[in-house]
């Protein structure tokens, strides 16, 4: 049979390439991976979450099994709502859609807002998965410079010159770098948005999960409705009930969302939804999260020391905050796709920098997960990274 594939798919898919890629690495219990962005099961409320499961069915459960509304259960958005005053961020559970996790929400965004040709901006490097998904609209990528600090701030100034229809940035804990905007850089930027047409959306996986430094304030604080904010549970509860959200002030584009998740999926697992909010109603999310910091800190803590010790003179990384990840940059003229090759026949999967650029290739820079590994397999696996680094240092 000869199928006709649609243009849209047909394009060469660098980036989904690399994250079916990354998961299956994940997968493989024959590699100690760094591939991945895997929260450590340590931290999933298992039994908390059965007794929850159980109340639900028993109390409510033809609901749980019965079609839902496309917005998403009103405790759960109720509850969500009630967190972002912690942020000193008003939000109306109106204004609240339940997501497939927040990976959904970028298709969404991207449906109803661009064209072909239409100009977006994404920092540099930034999520390899946002970046695949907005490609299937065909937008022109404004591609703005991260610093340490945060958004380089007078490029960002010309990309919005440019008209793009929005910006997708993450401030806290970035993928894949793990730096995160400093309070000046959130102020500098907010005020080059401010009188434009340009949306924000603010992705936010891992600002709960803050470990040292000071928490910055969301684009939301300063922008309102110009920004819209993208949250999810899969870091802080549970990555496999797929749950997320968008809050959305602005009511023609937060229509247009709900319109088009209701042909994509109807709604969101309720049965999910439901057990998540009767765990959350019974259960200290805070300390959860607490000790999953502590989880995560140590778990840097020892990546970093292992790196100090193993890694050859010329390589240099981020030393995050908060959240999931390492962004390390090899010497000059080491290419991150040909350590990687060497780590996997050493047995140790890491992710090359190449898929989180727009354009740039051969990079030298790669992303370390330290979230989801034993101490053991960390000492050993950055040992064995080393080795790699180091023979294609001598190539």
């Amino acid at each position: 049979m000869n199928i006709k594939i649609s243009k849209r798919m047909s394009k060469p898919d660098f980036q989904g390439e690399f994250t079916a890629g990354i998961l299956k690495a994940a997968a493989d219990p024959t590699l100690i991976s760094f591939a991945g962005g895997l929260p450590n099961p340590v931290s999933f409320p298992v039994h908390a979450m059965d007794d929850a499961a159980d109340k639900v069915l028993k109390a409510s459960g033809v609901q749980a099994l019965q079609y839902s509304g496309t917005q998403g259960y009103l405790p759960l958005r109720k509850y969500i709502a009630e967190r972002y005053k912690k942020m000193d961020i008003e939000v109306d559970p109106s204004e609240i859609i339940i997501t497939n996790g927040s990976q959904q929400a970028l298709d969404m965004f991207a449906a109803v807002m661009l064209d072909p040709g239409d100009k977006i901006i994404m920092e540099k490097p930034t999520y390899l998965v946002a970046l695949q998904t907005f490609h299937l609209y065909d937008p022109v990528v404004l591609s703005v410079d991260l610093n340490d600090d945060g958004i380089d701030v007078e490029q960002l100034k010309a990309a919005v010159a440019q008209k793009p229809q929005f910006i997708y940035l993450i401030p806290n804990f970035q993928n894949p770098t793990g730096l995160t905007y400093t309070e000046e850089v959130r102020a500098k930027a907010a005020e080059v948005f401010k009188g434009s047409n340009v949306m924000v959306l603010e992705d936010n996986p891992y600002g709960e999960l803050r470990f040292s430094g000071k928490e910055g304030h969301s684009f939301a604080w300063y922008l309102g409705e110009q920004c819209c904010l993208l949250g999810t549970f899969s870091k802080i509860v549970s990555p496999g009930m797929r749950i997320g959200w968008i809050v959305c002030k602005q009511k023609d584009i937060f229509e247009k969302l709900l319109n088009y998740k209701s042909t994509m999926d109807l709604h969101t697992n309720i049965f999910c939804q439901m057990v998540l909010t009767q765990y959350l109603s019974e259960n200290d999310l805070d300390e959860h999260i607490e000790k999953t910091k502590v989880l995560y800190k140590q778990k840097a803590e020892y990546m970093m020391s292992c790196m100090a010790k193993y890694f050859p003179e010329g390589v240099s990384y981020t030393k995050p905050e908060g959240g999931m990840f390492i962004w390390a940059t090899l010497p000059e003229g080491v290419k991150a796709v040909d350590v990687q090759a060497e780590a996997i026949k050493k047995g140790v999967a890491v992710c090359a920098g190449d898929p989180f650029y727009e354009d740039e290739r051969g990079v030298r820079t790669m992303r370390l997960n330290y979230s989801n590994s034993s101490d053991e397999q960390m000492d050993k696996g950055i040992k064995l990274l080393s080795e790699a680094i180091s023979e294609v240092m001598a190539k």
